[in-house]
């Protein structure tokens, strides 16, 4: 059997949240029972997962007991406890098992290996693996494989505290969204994470060119997890921490661009889909809170924000009124907002910028039109700007 039946690390999209306690789960891809099942194939076993689109996903074997991994990212296992399982399965459970992934855990009734192990596309999306009966050398010999390196989270990324002086430079972390195993959304060949970090650079550069002390959170194509990018945003003393995306919608409008500041509930089901996309609600970022009890914690988190919401939300207004001024074109609802986990810093001003939808052809010409990402970034800067020297004006004695 191939390496790749033994290490199948499919890379296609980002994200994932708890598998069985739905309640707070936020997740792209959902399961779809009704298509999916486990049967018995001879003396192995099918397993057929029917999902609502693709999403990265995994495969491996593991012993004592024997048990088949499949690990997935933001999918929603909804419906999964249902399933039967025949006499060949001794039992199955799902769960969160790292920040991102989630994971689902087949035990086999006895040894075997993987024949084959695919994701197919062609008519929705559906992942199916076969497994075969073996001696149980030939299972040990393969469920004793080392972790590959691929699925190790990258290192925690560790910068210089900078900050910003007293009358010295606005400290801004640029933040473009997705990246390296995550192209986030995809259409004609082009895709957010690409698209993002090419708008990132150039405003870095032109912000750097007006004085401003500017840190990306990625400045190539690579993954960074989410707790990574709000922590390099802590570590550089930010005095603002900007998202870059450019997502898609199915459905409902999704035109023009779209600033989105933190709250617990989102604007609307368009707002809520976005941020089911990007995240869900489990980071505790900010603050160093480990020494605390989570109701301490969470009183001083709200403590922080109070004095933070209102300064992000003038920031989001300077924003909207730059963007419009320059005549871009901007969602009907230009500042909406959404739970989104790399806004949760409870003591930096954090926006998320949307700068269109690649769910629109319109916007995806703009976002490949160099003069049109040359306006949008003199917007922003102009909105920094004005946001920066209205904040100086308050905190005057």
């Amino acid at each position: 059997m191939t390496g790749v039946l033994r290490w199948l690390c499919l890379v296609l999209l980002v994200l994932a949240g708890p598998v069985m306690a739905q309640d707070s789960l936020s997740a792209l891809a959902r399961l779809i029972p009704a298509q999916s099942a486990i049967v018995a194939e001879g003396q192995g076993l099918k397993i057929t997962l029917r999902m609502s689109q693709p999403v990265p996903w995994r495969v491996r074997l593991k012993q004592d007991p024997p048990r088949l991994l499949m690990d997935f990212r933001e999918l929603d296992f909804t419906g999964l406890e249902d399933m039967a399982l025949p006499g060949a399965a001794a039992g199955m459970r799902a769960g969160s098992f790292r920040p991102g992934w989630s994971r689902l855990v087949l035990q086999l009734a006895g040894p075997m290996v993987l024949s084959s192990a695919e994701m197919k596309t062609a008519d929705g999306t559906e992942v199916e693996v076969h497994l075969r009966a073996a001696s149980a050398a030939a299972f040990a010999a393969e469920a004793s494989l080392p972790e590959p390196p691929e699925w190790a989270l990258p290192p925690p990324v560790r910068m210089p505290a900078v900050g910003r002086a007293k009358g010295g430079p606005l400290v801004v972390v640029l933040d473009p969204g997705h990246g390296g195993i995550d192209p986030g959304a995809e259409r004609d060949g082009e895709t957010e994470a690409a698209l993002v970090l090419t708008f990132a650079l150039e405003l870095r550069d032109l912000l750097r060119r007006q004085g401003m002390q500017v840190l990306l959170t990625r400045a190539e194509d690579t993954f960074v997890p989410l707790e990574t990018r709000t922590s390099i945003a802590r570590a550089a003393g930010a005095d603002v921490f900007l998202a870059l995306h450019a997502d898609a919608l199915p459905e409902g409008e999704a035109v023009g661009a779209t600033v989105y500041t933190l709250a617990p509930t989102a604007t609307d089901a368009a707002a809520q889909a976005l941020a089911e996309r990007h995240d869900r609600d489990d980071l505790l970022a900010g603050m160093d809170l480990s020494q605390q009890d989570d109701l301490v914690a969470q009183v001083l988190m709200d403590m922080a924000r109070t004095e933070t919401a209102p300064r992000t939300r003038r920031l989001a207004e300077a924003l909207v009124q730059a963007i419009t001024g320059a005549g871009l074109k901007m969602h009907r609802h230009p500042h909406q907002e959404a739970s989104f986990s790399v806004l949760k810093s409870p003591d930096i001003p954090s926006i998320l910028l949307e700068l269109g939808f690649l769910s629109s052809e319109r916007d995806l010409k703009r976002l490949k039109d160099p003069d049109w990402r040359k306006a949008m970034q003199g917007a922003v800067a102009r909105a920094l700007d004005t946001w920066a020297a209205g904040e100086a004006a308050l905190a005057a004695p």
